[in-house]
């Protein structure tokens, strides 16, 4: 009698380095992969644009690797526990399988599957295979939850040192699909379910306005893995400088394709570390190490995302200013690097680190607007816009959240420019009626036909963000 099971795929588009996925192939004759759009399900927000994009091409091509190896993907939309029950019944499926969510709503969401397939005689097993390490693998000495993240770097350093990588590499799924080598074809059932479209699930923008999102990305496992070993190839050892520096292509860029689980973020650090080194890569370990506090906050104060963790700024005195977000929202501040940032975010749906952090400041300090204004732009313009990562960034910036810069840290947007982009040729390949200026005045120019002047004096709004500050402190 044949065995089946179903492999419920979310944000983990991926066969490798995929724990649910393993123990499903392991174990039954015949899997069938799944994966269930219901916006309705997902939280506070739906999915911005940019991402929905993102993901509509990153599910083409899944399907596509897995059709190269004898199997499909079955799409459904609806609410996960309805959708779930039917194709339970539809395959006589003895259980599913998952990776696990941590977001709030899709934690309940999950108990309520779960609930659901148990009446239906059908388990519902889930796998750790989205993180490093589980958000409640390590505690302070007290048994708290870590709100610093550089004791919280050295605890979970401590536990993935080196000893645990080739465990890892045989737990996670690696080895088992190189063990699967040998026989080409995934175990499929004789007959499969029905599924929708991938186009019916309305995901491309219309109009179509993603021309530069096109230019700027390549969805999916083969794009991932280019993106991993461009970066192993050279740019991570130079990773602690240039990743500060817009006009260096010096990061990995491997957001997106983590977001969506194209790869694990598993595969990325022993990827990295057996080609380099702990110590070497420490800098870009420690973004990956990021990535986790943002989950082990995001499980132990849920809350976060949609209040600050400082309750204090629930008293602070945001502007209510439209004509300042609007600006701000398309570039047209008057401030270069800011502009940049903007325009960078709306044409390609990703924007450098260091100019997320400018343009951060300068909308909560110079500005004066409150931060999920910020957050909310960023959801929908972003193709990583991940809800633990976005929010962690925007509390971060804003002062309000855990281990965040001092609300008294604000950036000067023409000294940062200065610093970071001294020629001036990032601001020039997203502001291009500053093309012909010099370095010396591309950082704060004057009189430029087609650019708008300064929205705000930045000394004027430093000294009135720290009053704002001083009244809540």
């Amino acid at each position: 009698m044949t065995r089946t099971a179903i492999v419920w795929f979310r944000w983990d588009l991926r066969t490798e380095d995929n724990p649910a996925w393993a123990a499903a192939t392991a174990d039954y004759d015949a899997v069938v992969p799944v994966f269930i759009w219901g916006p309705e399900e997902e939280g506070p927000k739906p999915l911005g644009g940019a991402s929905c994009w993102y993901l509509h091409h990153a599910l083409e091509r899944f399907d596509a690797r897995l059709r190269d190896r004898g199997s499909r993907l079955i799409v459904r939309r609806g609410p996960a526990a309805d959708v779930l029950e039917e194709l339970v019944e539809a395959t006589a499926a003895d259980a599913v399988f998952a990776n696990h969510r941590y977001e709030p709503y899709a934690v309940d969401r999950d108990g309520d599957v779960a609930s659901r397939l148990a009446d239906k005689g059908a388990g519902f097993e889930r796998s750790h295979g989205h993180l490093l390490i589980e958000p409640d693998a390590v505690r302070t000495k007290t048994g708290k939850p870590y709100q610093v993240f550089t004791p919280f770097w050295k605890s979970i350093r401590a536990t993935i040192a080196d000893e645990f990588l080739d465990e890892w590499k045989e737990t996670s799924g690696v080895a088992a699909d190189r063990r699967r080598k040998g026989r080409n074809d995934f175990p499929s059932p004789d007959t499969w379910p029905a599924s929708v479209p991938i186009d019916d699930l309305g995901l491309l923008p219309t109009p179509d306005w993603a021309g530069g999102l096109r230019d700027t990305w390549t969805p999916g496992r083969e794009g991932a893995i280019d993106r991993l070993r461009t970066f192993l190839d050279g740019p991570v050892l130079e990773y602690e400088h240039d990743r500060d520096f817009p006009a260096i292509e010096g990061t990995s860029r491997l957001s997106p394709h983590l977001r969506f689980g194209e790869i694990g973020v598993r595969e990325v650090y022993v990827a990295t570390v057996e080609k380099h080194g702990a110590e070497a890569a420490d800098t870009f370990l420690s973004e990956l190490a990021w990535r986790e506090f943002a989950y082990h906050l995001l499980v132990h104060f849920p809350d976060t995302i949609g209040a600050p963790l400082k309750e204090k700024f629930d008293r602070m005195p945001w502007r209510d200013d439209p004509d300042g977000l609007r600006a701000w929202r398309r570039g047209e501040t008057g401030f270069p690097i800011v502009d940049a940032g903007m325009r960078q975010l709306y044409a390609t749906g990703w924007m450098h680190n260091r100019v997320r952090m400018i343009v951060g400041s300068f909308l909560t300090k110079d500005l004066l607007i409150d931060w999920r204004e910020g957050e909310a732009w960023f959801w929908d313009c972003l193709v990583d816009a991940d809800p633990a990562s976005n929010t962690l960034g925007w509390q971060w910036v804003s002062g309000c959240g855990a281990d965040a810069a001092p609300f008294f840290r604000i950036f000067n947007p023409t000294t940062q420019s200065e610093r970071y982009d001294g020629k001036g040729d990032y601001i020039r390949e997203f502001v291009e009626e500053l093309d012909g200026l010099n370095p010396k005045a591309i950082h704060a120019p004057r009189r430029v036909d087609g650019y708008p002047g300064p929205v705000v004096d930045h000394g004027e709004r430093r000294d009135a963000a720290l009053e704002a500050y001083k009244a809540i402190k």
